[in-house]
């Protein structure tokens, strides 16, 4: 009797046979283009790393800003070649450290930055004209980037000259993420305003990271993070679009945020799916003409979702893969998240041996000698035709619902990302979807690691931090500036010029958070 192979799928229902043939592939080769040229399917530049690797940026920030900044320069030392700032959850929330609901949060998950005197130290030595910055914020975003701005003019360098990305994506914070303060629609206001800012001043910064990075470490699929991520896209350029923008003056300057997670082939995918219908969307739907509005660039990072308490050192492994499908994917930058990261913040040697890890891909794998080693593949182009179609369905059935902002303000999809974690959750529960070390090659007893404790004074020092510049500060021009931005907030310019005014007297992030919360009101989500 003969058996009857068992059915393989990933995680986003895609049936993988026992053996791929051309006939499987549903576009013919020429579709896919080459590399650098529309559809960039097959990576933005011709020879791809060959010409420049991809930046090594590694995910930091805890404590104090002294503390971050001492990682900053541990890791540029190490050949990091970007920083990326983590921010702790009040930063992230628009609260200073001394607001009753930042207790017991300060410097917890991130740098503690109230002020541009928390800016100056965590940037202290730093020289921001040769080293970019991508920082993780969005409903401070604006906040984030003004201070890093002003420490870079006191630095002399020359706003044009600095680089680097804010996140500044607030969709995917009602969906799967939950660091919002205002509702969606002025929310979406002061991203745009961002646009406006930065095209004016910062012409090499990166106005936003559009993220499905969250979205997919919140329980979604593959086809699932590229539809929601490029409906959220769609959400911001329409958005720019009906403040005044041209197209092609701030699409250039859009990127994106995605993970990583373990099924390698439909990852890397995933990735050339991405870019082909992000390039259909800017040309057909908006008509954009500049080919650099149509280049989806990314940053990546491995998935921390997939990490595990339970043998962390297995999470090695985990990651290196990961990381090479990006690269296989063509990534513009990657973060490989550290093995003691479902433990911790990152020691010192989990994030060398994470930076090690790019380091070695990058100079002794032989994957970055060739631009997009894996086409050609039938199986990753079969896979590839198969996330671009079921995602630009996805997109389809959003258009229909009235976009972005309508479903995520109904609650749609949450919901959708929700129930594709249960089904993932209950195949680890069942074992059907192996997690070694989790469900399959237990170790009952665990090796003991050495955690990383945060020192239990510091939020009390970084409060008194907080009193002394209130009591250095010219309050009276703090008011006047916080008054003016509140004018600005009630009709309709630019909100970045009286933020900018206000934090160069040292009116501090919470402050002026305050200062819209009055205007804006607070988010509630719908109930269900």
């Amino acid at each position: 009797m003969v058996a009857v192979a068992q059915s393989r799928r990933t995680d986003s229902g895609i049936e993988i046979h026992p053996v791929y043939t051309p006939e499987q592939v549903e576009s013919p080769p020429e579709a896919a283009g080459a590399p650098g040229h529309y559809p960039f399917t097959r990576g933005i530049y011709p020879e791809m790393y060959r010409q420049r690797l991809w930046t090594m940026r590694q995910y930091a920030g805890f404590g104090s800003a002294q503390e971050t900044n001492r990682r900053f320069r541990y890791l540029l030392e190490a050949g990091q070649t970007g920083l990326s700032v983590a921010f702790d959850l009040p930063t992230q929330m628009g609260y200073d450290s001394d607001h009753p609901l930042a207790a017991d949060e300060v410097g917890r998950v991130g740098v503690a930055v109230d002020s541009l005197k928390d800016m100056e130290v965590l940037l202290e030595g730093i020289p921001l004209d040769k080293v970019s910055t991508s920082m993780t914020i969005n409903a401070t975003a604006a906040i984030l980037l003004l201070l890093y701005e002003q420490v870079a003019l006191d630095q002399g360098v020359d706003p044009e000259h600095i680089t680097g990305t804010t996140q500044n994506d607030i969709l995917k914070e009602y969906t799967a993420r939950g660091t919002y303060i205002y509702p969606p629609r002025p929310s979406m206001r002061i991203v745009t305003d961002l646009f406006a800012y930065c095209g004016d001043r910062l012409p090499r910064w990166n106005t936003i990271s559009i993220s499905g990075y969250h979205m997919r470490e919140a329980g979604s699929t593959a086809v699932q993070e590229v539809a929601f991520t490029l409906a959220d896209g769609i959400a911001y350029v329409e958005a720019a679009l009906e403040a005044g923008l041209a197209v092609d003056d701030f699409a250039p300057r859009l990127s994106f945020f995605f993970a990583c997670h373990m099924n390698f082939f439909e990852e890397a995918a995933k990735f050339r799916a991405a870019r082909r219908l992000w390039a259909e969307i800017m040309t057909t739907r908006f008509k954009a003409k500049n080919p650099r509005s149509a280049m989806l660039r990314f940053h990546t990072q491995t998935g921390g979702a997939t990490l595990t308490a339970q043998q962390p050192e297995n999470n090695i492994v985990r990651t290196a893969l990961e990381a090479l499908s990006a690269v296989l994917g063509g990534t513009q930058s990657l973060h490989t998240n550290s093995f003691d990261e479902a433990l911790q913040l990152p020691g010192e040697r989990a994030a060398r041996v994470a930076l090690r890890s790019q380091q070695i891909i990058a100079h002794e794998s032989g994957v970055a000698d060739a631009a997009d080693p894996l086409g050609g593949s039938w199986l990753v182009e079969s896979l590839t035709d198969e996330i671009h179609d079921r995602a630009a369905e996805y997109i389809e059935r959003i258009d229909g619902m009235g976009g972005a902002v309508e479903v995520i303000e109904s609650g749609w999809m949450k919901n959708e990302i929700e129930e594709a974690a249960y089904r993932i959750n209950t195949g680890v529960e069942s074992g059907e979807r192996v997690v070694v070390g989790v469900n399959k090659h237990v170790q009952p007893i665990e090796e003991p690691m050495e955690l990383h404790e945060l020192d239990p004074e510091f939020q009390a020092r970084q409060i008194d931090r907080l009193e002394a510049l209130r009591d250095e500060r010219d309050g009276a021009a703090v008011e006047t500036a916080l008054k003016e931005l509140e004018e600005a907030a009630r009709g309709e310019g630019n909100l970045l010029y009286p933020m900018r005014e206000a934090l160069a007297v040292y009116a501090t992030l919470g402050e002026v958070s305050g200062v819209l919360r009055r205007v804006f009101g607070e988010y509630e989500p719908a109930e269900f």
